[in-house]
């Protein structure tokens, strides 16, 4: 097999151009970062300028009937079902200019040099647009592909609204994706995600190219924890109920705990609300969030079992009542083994010198939902320090061409299976 290599600058150039949509300056950022929502006027602008950029070296365009977008170059057995890859072009408020969108752009710059070499395919490969990956306006995040994948019922997903009570159906039929809906759906032969890590690890471990074997699974909690208020002076400390020093206590021991579970767990404490607070009242409430991640089902149930023993410990220890509330949970997600193993073989052709590092992402991302449905795997280039859903998200040119060039000859061999 010919290897094949991208097109750095061009690569750069588009990543670039989408960015400036929603370009937003910040101080200490290399090129600024980006504020485009989900099915805004903005994400709009940026999905059309995608959609002229495809339509101009023949792809074809589908929509279907929750917008997402999928940009299809024929195939030399056309029937057959696609290969697919993709992204999103939606970002966080305080976003920057890669995550999702260098997913997408690096799959455009694939069908690029494959029109420029006149090399044709078995299959079709189709590059997606998922809507409203982020989650940032429509809640909950990777609602396209979770309606692709049939997680969500999309009368749900329609009836979705934003904080300012606007649907998602209703921008649909704004923008004129309405219009477009197509519920003709090739399917999915194979499906591969590149994107930046979002995380420290490859930076870390100073190797370019990361070789995802699965996702870690995720469970989201609201915890109350109820005691008594009292007033800040006459109370005396061994006599209180006090709601936020158990909490912080609960805080502390569920962090330590998690670091000695395992190499794949995580805990975080995301948010943490006194109702009614005041400065000389001891909180007789509190609210938190726990978010609980693990890379096996067996090891999630465990470091939940470990994380509600630490917290009615606590809670007894301190005259407490716990409730807790599941509000969202993600089961871990191994890839494909075959979609690995093209990946590697991709890697070894395209950067022999480079031995890629095979991790786990701790991310939630549209792969997830598309792997209940196809074989599924991911590529990860380095984040400059671990930053994502920041401004200053940064990785460089010369680190996105690499995990490109990887994806292109990851979809020649993908594309060519029969």
């Amino acid at each position: 097999m010919t290897v094949e290599k991208c097109n750095r600058d061009r690569l750069w150039s588009s990543i670039m151009a989408i960015g400036e949509i929603g370009h937003v300056d910040v101080v200490g950022s290399k090129v600024g970062g980006c504020h485009r929502l989900a099915l805004t006027d903005k994400d709009k602008q940026a999905r059309d300028l995608f959609i002229k950029w495809a339509q101009d070296i023949g792809c074809t365009l589908r929509v279907d009937a929750v917008g997402n977008l999928f940009l299809r170059r024929k195939g030399k057995s056309d029937e057959l079902k696609p290969v697919m890859s993709g992204s999103h072009l939606d970002t966080q408020p305080t976003g920057g200019k890669f995550d999702g969108i260098y997913g997408c752009l690096a799959g455009l710059e694939a069908l690029r040099c494959l029109n420029e070499r006149n090399i044709q395919t078995l299959r079709p490969i189709e590059i997606a647009v998922w809507t409203n990956e982020e989650g940032a306006r429509f809640k909950p995040a990777m609602l396209g592909s979770g309606v692709y994948a049939g997680v969500f019922k999309l009368e749900d997903a329609l009836n979705t609204e934003d904080e300012s009570g606007v649907s998602l159906e209703a921008e649909l039929e704004r923008l004129g994706y309405s219009d477009l809906a197509d519920l003709d759906d090739p399917g999915c032969h194979q499906y591969f995600e590149l994107h930046i890590e979002q995380g420290p690890v490859l930076e870390r471990l100073g190797i370019d190219l990361g070789i995802v074997s699965g996702v870690l699974g995720v469970r989201w909690y609201e915890v109350e924890v109820t005691g008594r208020s009292c007033h800040a002076g006459p109370s005396p400390m061994d006599l209180r109920s006090d709601a936020l020093v158990g909490t912080s206590k609960m805080i502390t021991e569920l962090t330590d705990m998690t670091m000695k579970h395992g190499q794949d767990s995580r805990c975080t404490i995301g948010e943490l609300k006194i109702p009614n607070a005041s400065t000389n009242v001891s909180p007789g409430k509190v609210k938190f969030s726990l978010d609980l991640r693990e890379g096996s089902l067996d090891q999630l149930n465990e470091l939940e079992t470990k994380a509600f023993e630490t917290i009615h410990r606590i809670a007894y220890h301190h005259q407490l009542e716990i409730g807790i509330k599941e509000t969202w949970s993600l089961p871990p997600c191994p890839f494909d083994t075959k979609c690995l193993s093209l990946i590697q073989q991709a890697c070894e052709l395209s950067h022999p010198e480079v031995e890629p590092h095979s991790l786990v992402s701790g991310a939630g991302h549209d792969a997830v939902y598309i792997s209940r449905v196809a074989p599924t795997a991911m590529i990860f280039v380095p984040s400059e320090d671990g930053l994502s859903h920041n401004e200053c998200e940064y990785t460089s040119p010369d680190q996105l061409e690499k995990g490109c060039d990887v994806l292109l000859n990851t979809l020649i061999l993908a594309a060519n299976c029969d």
